[in-house]
């Protein structure tokens, strides 16, 4: 079959011919549903909402997102950086799969930042050393070096361009390396950004640790830096299953979706003043051992106003089909609010208004339309705040 299979996150089931063990390693893998047909050889492959590209045994398959590929990086940055990606979004190339489109930014961005050279900053050092340099570290000179003079345990600044900042970009460097659907175009690119970077100290697999500020002095990085952590937010991986290796590079649009929602509504209700908590803590019974975790409230006076939870399509697993809309009565009961929200994108499921019987409690789903430009999305996100915070107001008392 022609290489490589191009599928549509969210799509229905495709038949596609495949060898046994090629089907069993991508399911496997978790990468989509694979269900075998009474047709020898072929099966029914189904994405899911994961999308990237995936490698097993000579096999791409590349899983498209629905939205523009410029549209879904804007929504993995604000969720991270809103005051950056409010004002800056990369244009990508909307013909390319995500990781290309990911390799070509990066490489342009990280070319334009290294042009005047490597950033350099201090570091703080802790070693052992048989000359004194900057002070000793005398708890630990006493406690390992007790009664001799050498050597040294010694703790000094250094100007070094191994900071976090050159980190962070080696990290995505050897990423993007690694991953299927990098062409050898940006192969080139990269391999000359890493021997840019040869004095960097490569990070671990999980480079959470390092972190930075953007700031005056490494101004000219933060774009490339913001791209860095959306290439390094993305699951590389790579397994054996039987004697095949999968490898791939994939990022989940309902994780994606949820972010994004949560961190836009944050910012958008920041005019109003009062408290905006992310996966807020509450339990469903008094003796609070059943917690539950709202995606976002919205509290005014210390007092939940707003419950809202994002999902970018609707749970319905089998014999509980609304799962949504009882999470969310869950949600209204515990914290004494009339009215909830459910926030879906577009496409996945409908905008309406259901009142539960003999509670009054009122559910109102959304349907957040992402595939229009980052300014006017923002735009509907306040929208759609003055709407949530007007349902919370006492109805108005009409004369007769």
């Amino acid at each position: 079959m022609a290489n490589p299979l191009i599928l549509r996150e969210g799509d229905p089931p495709r038949l596609v011919e495949l060898r046994r063990p090629v089907a069993d390693a991508l399911a496997a893998a978790g990468v989509v549903q694979v269900a075998l047909t009474d047709r020898p050889g072929w099966w029914e492959v189904t994405p899911g909402t994961q999308i990237g590209v995936v490698s097993v045994a000579g096999l791409q398959v590349v899983i498209e997102p629905k939205i523009d590929i410029s549209r879904l990086v804007f929504l993995m940055g604000y969720a991270r950086r809103p005051d950056f990606w409010c004002d800056n979004w990369a244009q990508l190339d909307a013909d390319a799969d995500l990781p290309e489109a990911l390799a070509d930014a990066f490489v342009r961005l990280a070319k334009r930042a290294l042009e005047q050279g490597l950033l350099k900053g201090y570091v703080t050092v802790d070693e052992t050393s048989a000359v004194l340099r900057g002070r000793v570290r005398e708890a630990d000179q006493l406690r390992r070096r007790w009664g001799r003079s050498i050597p040294l345990e010694v703790r000094y600044d250094e100007f070094t361009v191994d900071i976090a900042e050159n980190q962070v970009l080696l990290a995505a460097v050897k990423q993007l390396l690694r991953t299927p659907g990098v062409g050898v175009r940006h192969r080139a690119g990269l391999q000359r950004l890493r021997l840019q970077l040869a004095d960097v100290t490569a990070p671990g697999r999980d480079c959470a640790r390092v972190s930075w500020v953007a700031s005056r002095l490494n101004a000219r990085y933060v774009p490339a830096l913001e791209l860095a952590e959306l290439v390094l937010a993305g699951r590389s991986f790579e397994q054996r299953v039987g004697d095949l290796v999968v490898s791939g590079y994939l990022v989940n649009m309902a994780t994606i979706f949820e972010d994004f929602v949560t961190v836009a509504l944050r910012e958008a209700f920041k005019p109003l003043g009062g408290r905006s908590r992310l996966q807020y803590r509450t339990h469903l019974d008094e003796a609070e051992a059943v917690p539950v975790r709202p995606d976002f409230v919205w509290s005014d006076a210390g007092v939940p106003r707003v419950v809202v939870d994002a999902k970018y399509k609707a749970e319905k697993p089998s014999g509980f089909p609304q799962a949504d809309l009882y999470q969310m009565l869950a949600y209204c009961t515990v914290l004494g609010l009339p009215i909830g929200h459910l926030v879906y994108a577009k496409g996945n499921e409908d905008a309406r208004a259901h009142v539960v019987r003999r509670s009054g409690v009122r559910i109102v789903t959304h349907a957040l339309d992402l595939d229009v430009e980052p300014a006017e999305l923002l735009a509907t996100m306040s929208e759609l705040v003055d709407a949530m915070v007007l349902s919370t107001e006492p109805e108005p008392f009409v004369a007769g």
